[in-house]
């Protein structure tokens, strides 16, 4: 019901950024410069990549918007920054027993290719030095204090960014919708670099190495 603040939209632009690309290496990106080497315009190319996200590439950041959400919501935060900084830090503690303790992989953290994700904790420094630390960004630096501290593991840019636009007030359901706005800029340049660059019908695995068990 009203426009951002000057704040939240520089941090919502920083957000944008950090979702832009990541090489070569996910799913929707490879999917892009395929269906491009076919001969398709870049919008079935574009289409492709956005279909290709699902639960295992892009989904965390909706469930870990949820978790930090729903926890956030559970208690009663009074601006008394010592006792709601206390009520955050159980909340953490809690979170980690019912995912660590369990064996379950907590929702925006850790990465397949990272052992720290350079983009979450950017923005946890624009965050900080911004001025710009809302309960959900309290919650997800708490928890990630005490997993590193036990697992050594930390946020990945879905936690990080689940955690901003949790304290911005956006819905889970759109935090998918919002990682697709970011990334098209990646996905157009992607899918033209491979029009300008490579070879038509390109192969994208060593025909080779293919084995056929009958």
């Amino acid at each position: 019901g009203r426009l951002p603040s000057i704040k939240e939209s520089k941090i919502f632009n920083y957000v944008l950024v950090s979702f832009c690309d990541h090489g070569v290496t996910p799913p929707s990106t490879q999917t892009a410069r395929l269906i491009t080497s076919s001969g398709s315009p870049i919008n079935s190319a574009i289409a492709g990549a956005f279909l290709s996200f699902g639960n295992k590439h892009a989904g965390a950041i909706e469930r870990a918007m949820n978790l930090f959400q729903s926890k956030i919501d559970s208690i009663h935060l009074i601006d008394d920054s010592d006792i709601d900084n206390k009520q955050i830090a159980a909340l953490a503690i809690e979170i980690y027993k019912e995912y660590i303790v369990k064996g379950k992989k907590i929702p925006g953290f850790g990465h397949r290719y990272h052992d720290i994700d350079p983009r979450a904790d950017k923005l946890m420094e624009i965050a900080i030095n911004k001025g710009y630390i809302g309960p959900h960004i309290k919650l997800a630096l708490a928890l990630q204090d005490l997993v590193y501290d036990k697992k050594n593991i930390r946020l990945n840019v879905d936690g990080a960014n689940a955690a901003i636009l949790s304290d911005l007030g956006f819905d889970p359901e759109l935090g998918l919708g919002i990682f697709m706005i970011g990334r098209l800029p990646g996905l157009i340049a992607h899918s033209h670099e491979e029009k300008m660059d490579e070879e038509e019908f390109r192969r994208f695995c060593d025909l080779d190495n293919v084995e056929y068990k009958g």
